[in-house]
C-alpha cells in the first residue's frame, strides 16, 4: 500500500516544494496593489450590495418567494423538502442520493480516507481507482456515516423565553442548555420509530436564532466507484483554488438499510443526459463551513492585523519543518504520509493568504463598513432597539483587549497540537503535572507522560526549533520564556541542545528518569515549561474571558440583525444544511477570460505540456485517450453559487432537481467569501455530470452504475446490466 501511495506522492512533491516557497513569499508580504488603486475607485462612492452577506439560505427560512420570482419556477415548500431530503451530510463534506436504490454521489477527495479504509492487502485503490462490478463487491466503509436532515424546528422563542429574564451569565448558559436538552428529548421521542436519530442544536446568526436539526444517520455506507487519485486531484496543490480546472473529482457510495439491503430513499436527484449551458441557473445544496460575514468592522480589523498573520506564520513555519524532515528522511516521511500533511497546511496557507488579501482590500472593507453603517442607522431609527446601539462599541473594546494579547497568541498558538508540535514540549507539560501532583492524580499524570510517542529525530528538531522561533519572534529575546528556551543560542542550536540534555528528549530516557526518580524541575525542558505555563494560563484565562463576552454580544447583535432584516440576510455558515443559487458563468481574470466550462481536451493539453511525473500526470489507462471518449465533453464548470468549505460534494441541481454537477472548489478570487459574497469575482467549481457519465461508460466500464443512473433500476451484476441494454 505504501509503495502505491508513494508513487503518487513523488509526482506531487516535485511541484509542492516550489509552490510552498511561492506561498511563503506571498503570505508574508501584504498586498501592495489594492482593487481601489487598480480600478481607480472612489471609496466615497462604494456601497454595500444586496447580497454582500451571501446566499447561504437555510431550509427553515427558505427563500421561496425570491427563488420563484427570480428564476420563474414554483419554488414551493414541497420543492424545498424534496431538495433537502435528497441531500446528505458526510464527514467534512456533502453528498446526494442519485437513485431509488440508495446510490450516492460525492467528491473523490471527500472519501479518500474511506477508500484507504476499504483497501485490501496488495491493492492500491487510491492510485488505481475502484469499481464494484456487482452489488456484492460494494465495500462497507468502517466507522463511516451519512446524515439526512429529516426535520428542522426553530426553537428561538423557547430559548429566549428561558434566558432573557436571567442576568447571571452562568445561569443563562444553564437555562439555555436545559431548553436544548428538553427539545432533544421531545424530538427523539417523536422519531422513536426511526433508526439512528440524532438531534443537533444549531446557533444561527451567532446565537441570534436557534434551530433544532433532526438527522437520520446511516451507518452502513459502502464504496461503489472511485476515480484514481491522480484524476480526482488532477493539477494537485498547484491548481487548488484555481479555475479553469480539469478535475474528475467524483466517487459513488451506496446507503444500505438495517437489514443490509440497498436503502430506498423517498427522494433522490435526477440524472439528466444534457448538462448546463452558460447562463443556466443552478442550486447548490450542502453544508458550508464557518464564515465571518456577520462580523463587525472592528472584528475584521482584528482578524486582518492579528489573527490571520499569526496563522500564516504558523502554517509557513510548520511547512518548513515538514519539508526539512521530508528532505532528510524521504522514505520515513512517505510512510508517515507527510506530503498529505503538507497539502493540508498549504491548503490552509493558500486560503488564509486569500483572506488576508480580501481584508486588505479597501473596496471590500468599505462595503463592509457601509453595511454596518446601515444596520446602525436602522437600530437608531427604532426606539425599541436603542438598547442595542452600544453593541458595536463594546465589541470594539473587546478587540482592543484581544489585541493586547497578540504576543502571547503568536507565541502559544497551537502549543499542544499533537500533529504539528514537539513531543518534548508535550512531555514537559505532562511531566510538570506529574511532578506537581500527588496520589492518584500523579499516577494519571504519569500515564499521560509515558504515552507521548517519539517523533522522528529530524522532525522533532524542526518542530522544537520553530516553536523557539515563535517565542523569539513574538515575546522578544529578553523575555523569561525566550531566555529559558534559547539559553543564549540561536533557535536551531538551542533546540538541539535541549533535546540532548533533557531527560524528556525521547521516550526511552523519559521512562528511565521516571523509573529511577531522577526527573526533576531542574531539567531544562521543565525549566522552560515552568516559565511557559503561568504566562500561558494567564493568557488563556484573559483570552477566554474576552471570547465569552464577545460571543454574548454577538448573540445580541444577531438578534437585532434578524429583527431588522429578517430572513432576507442569511446567517453565517455553520456546516449545517443550506441551499444557494447562482448561474453558470465564466469571468475575466489575469487579462483574459475564463470559459464557463472546460473539457477533456484540457486534460491532455496539460499532461503533454507539463509531462509525466508532474502534478498533471495521468494514470496509465488515461495516457492515451480511451476509445469512445469524446474529448469535447464538458469536464468542469463554474457558477456564481455561494459555496464555501464543507460544500465539497454538494450537488448542483436545476429547478427540476436534476443533478448537473458536483461542487469541489472555489477560485482564488472566491477566497474573499469568508467575509463577503462577490459574484462578479468569485466562482464555485464543479465536476460536470456529463464528464462523470463519460468516464463511467468509456473508461471504468461501470455499465451497472450507468444503467442505474439512466433507468433508476438496480442491477446486481454487470452481466445483468449488459443484458438490459
Amino acid at each position: 500500500m505504501h509503495q502505491a501511495r508513494d508513487s503518487v506522492n513523488r509526482r506531487s512533491v516535485l511541484k509542492l516544494t516550489g509552490l510552498y516557497g511561492l506561498l511563503v513569499a506571498t503570505a508574508m508580504a501584504w498586498p501592495t496593489a489594492t482593487s481601489a488603486q487598480v480600478t481607480g475607485v472612489d471609496l466615497d462612492t462604494v456601497r454595500a450590495g444586496r447580497f454582500d452577506f451571501g446566499k447561504m439560505w437555510t431550509f427553515e427560512y427558505a427563500p421561496t418567494q425570491y427563488f420563484t420570482e427570480t428564476y420563474e419556477f414554483d419554488a414551493s415548500e414541497e420543492w424545498f423538502e424534496r431538495a433537502r431530503l435528497s441531500v446528505l451530510r458526510i464527514p467534512g463534506c456533502s453528498a446526494s442520493f442519485v437513485s431509488p436504490s440508495g446510490l450516492v454521489a460525492t467528491n473523490h477527495h471527500c472519501v479518500r480516507g474511506a477508500i484507504t479504509g476499504v483497501t485490501r492487502e496488495g491493492e492500491s485503490l487510491l492510485e488505481d481507482g475502484f469499481v464494484a462490478a456487482s452489488l456484492e463487491e460494494e465495500r462497507r466503509i468502517p466507522n463511516y456515516y451519512a446524515d439526512q436532515l429529516i426535520q428542522v424546528q426553530d426553537i428561538s422563542r423557547e430559548v429566549f423565553q428561558a434566558i432573557d429574564p436571567i442576568g447571571d451569565a452562568a445561569a443563562r448558559d444553564s437555562a439555555r442548555q436545559d431548553v436544548f436538552d428538553a427539545v432533544r428529548s421531545s424530538l427523539l421521542e417523536i422519531h422513536a420509530g426511526v433508526d439512528s436519530i440524532w438531534v443537533q442544536i444549531v446557533g444561527l446568526y451567532h446565537g441570534g436564532r436557534y434551530s433544532a436539526y433532526v438527522f437520520r444517520r446511516f451507518t452502513d455506507v459502502r464504496l461503489v466507484v472511485a476515480a484514481e487519485l491522480q484524476m480526482g486531484f488532477f493539477g494537485g496543490d498547484a491548481d487548488n483554488f484555481t479555475y479553469p480546472r480539469y478535475d474528475l473529482d467524483f466517487a459513488f457510495l451506496r446507503i444500505y438499510d438495517a437489514e443490509g439491503q440497498p436503502y430506498q430513499p423517498d427522494h433522490y436527484l435526477g440524472w439528466p443526459r444534457a448538462g448546463v449551458e452558460e447562463g443556466d441557473v443552478v442550486f447548490v445544496i450542502g453544508n458550508p463551513g464557518s464564515t465571518n460575514r456577520l462580523r463587525t468592522i472592528a472584528q475584521l480589523e482584528y482578524l486582518r492585523d492579528f489573527e490571520v498573520p499569526v496563522r500564516l506564520g504558523f502554517y509557513t513555519s510548520r511547512l518548513a519543518a515538514l519539508d526539512g524532515f521530508r528532505n532528510v528522511e524521504p522514505e520515513l516521511a512517505a510512510e508517515m504520509n507527510v506530503l498529505n500533511m503538507m497539502f493540508g497546511l498549504s491548503n490552509s496557507l493558500k486560503a488564509r493568504t486569500g483572506q488576508l488579501a480580501a481584508l486588505n482590500d479597501p473596496v471590500i472593507m468599505r462595503r463592509k463598513w457601509d453595511a454596518e453603517r446601515a444596520l446602525r442607522d436602522s437600530i437608531a431609527a427604532r426606539p425599541e432597539l436603542m438598547e442595542y446601539s452600544e453593541l458595536f462599541n463594546r465589541i470594539t473594546e473587546i478587540q482592543a483587549g484581544k489585541s493586547a494579547s497578540y504576543d502571547s497568541y503568536g507565541a502559544f498558538y497551537a502549543l499542544g497540537n499533537p500533529t504539528y508540535s514537539s513531543a518534548l514540549i508535550r512531555r514537559a507539560v505532562a511531566a510538570y503535572g506529574y511532578l506537581s501532583a500527588e496520589g492518584q492524580s500523579a499516577q494519571a499524570a504519569r500515564g499521560r507522560l509515558l504515552a507521548v510517542d517519539d517523533l522522528p529525530q529530524s522532525l522533532e528538531l524542526g518542530y522544537l526549533t520553530v516553536r523557539f522561533e515563535d517565542f523569539e519572534r513574538y515575546l522578544g529575546v529578553g523575555n523569561a520564556i525566550t531566555s529559558a528556551a534559547l539559553r543564549g543560542q540561536a533557535p536551531a542550536e538551542a533546540a538541539a541542545m535541549m533535546l540532548r540534555e533533557s531527560a524528556l528528549g525521547d521516550a526511552e530516557r523519559t521512562a528511565a528518569a521516571v523509573e529511577d526518580g531522577s526527573l526533576s524541575m531542574a531539567d531544562p525542558a521543565l525549566a522552560l515549561i515552568a516559565a511557559v505555563l503561568p504566562a500561558y494560563q494567564e493568557y488563556r484565562q484573559a483570552f477566554g474571558g474576552f471570547t465569552e463576552d464577545e460571543q454574548r454580544l454577538e448573540s445580541q447583535l444577531g438578534r437585532v440583525r434578524f429583527d431588522v432584516y429578517g430572513r432576507s440576510v442569511p446567517p453565517d455558515g455553520t456546516f449545517s444544511p443550506r441551499i444557494t443559487d447562482g448561474v453558470v458563468k465564466g469571468y475575466r481574470y489575469n487579462g483574459t477570460l475564463a470559459p464557463p466550462y472546460t473539457t477533456f481536451f484540457g486534460v491532455y493539453d496539460r499532461f503533454i505540456a507539463h509531462g509525466p511525473e508532474s502534478e498533471w500526470d495521468l494514470p496509465e489507462r488515461w495516457r492515451t485517450p480511451p476509445a469512445g471518449l469524446d474529448l469535447s465533453t464538458p469536464l468542469n464548470f463554474a457558477s456564481t453559487a455561494d459555496t464555501y468549505g464543507g460544500n465539497s460534494g454538494s450537488p448542483a441541481v436545476t429547478p427540476d432537481l436534476e443533478l448537473v454537477g458536483l461542487n469541489f472548489d472555489r477560485n482564488i478570487e472566491g477566497l474573499s467569501r469568508d467575509f463577503i459574497y462577490l459574484p462578479e469575482r468569485g466562482r464555485n467549481v464543479m465536476v460536470d455530470v456529463r464528464a462523470i457519465r463519460a468516464a463511467l461508460d468509456h473508461v471504468y466500464d461501470a455499465d451497472r452504475i450507468v444503467k442505474e443512473l439512466e433507468t433508476g433500476q438496480l442491477f446486481e451484476t454487470e452481466a445483468a446490466a449488459d443484458a438490459a441494454r
